[in-house]
């Protein structure tokens, strides 16, 4: 064996990536097990392989939360659950960090000091790919402890991660 190498590999490695495709037992409104995939059939009988999990905690996200490209790719290059900021902004909330972070205080204090309104602009939904309505509410509540007077919200409706006409039920939210 050559220096610094630990093993000499037994056969080339390639690894494959197929975003979209999902793995599960269940064939019901699955393409892929419905679907004619000879290579693939081939080489999950014939290859090693393995499956990696590509949503939830496993690429950073909430339990449950799906995943998409570009979780999955930031998680395989960096080769460790890389928290993403909906993970990182919910665990700010539950620990109170999100009230006690520095643009967050500063924005509030200006606000209070100017006696002017906190306008809150971003996307109005809890599909959690883009934005998560929860969010709102935790700076809504921070700006009530924090005496904040007027706060106005601009909701961005209807974004790509929920259905298109569900604008009104997270307005009556």
């Amino acid at each position: 064996m050559g220096e610094g190498r630990m093993h000499e590999p037994v056969k080339p490695v390639a690894l494959i990536i197929m975003d979209g495709w999902g793995i599960r037992e269940m064939t019901e409104a699955n393409a892929v097990a419905l679907g004619n995939t000879p290579n693939y059939d081939t080489w999950e009988r014939t290859r090693e392989r393995c499956v990696l999990d590509a949503s939830g905690l496993a690429v950073g996200l909430p339990e449950g939360q799906m995943g998409n490209s570009e979780v999955g790719h930031l998680n395989l290059g960096a080769g460790r659950i890389v928290y993403q900021d909906f993970t990182r902004i919910n665990m700010a909330i539950e620990d109170g960090s999100l009230a006690r972070n520095d643009v967050v205080a500063t924005a509030l204090e200006g606000v209070k000091a100017r006696g002017t309104k906190l306008h809150l602009i971003g996307l109005f939904s809890d599909g959690g790919v883009h934005s998560h309505i929860n969010h709102l509410f935790a700076l809504i509540d921070i700006c009530h402890e924090e005496n904040v007077g007027a706060v106005r919200v601009h909701a961005l409706l209807d974004g790509r991660d929920v259905p298109s006409t569900s604008a009104l039920e997270y307005v009556e939210s």
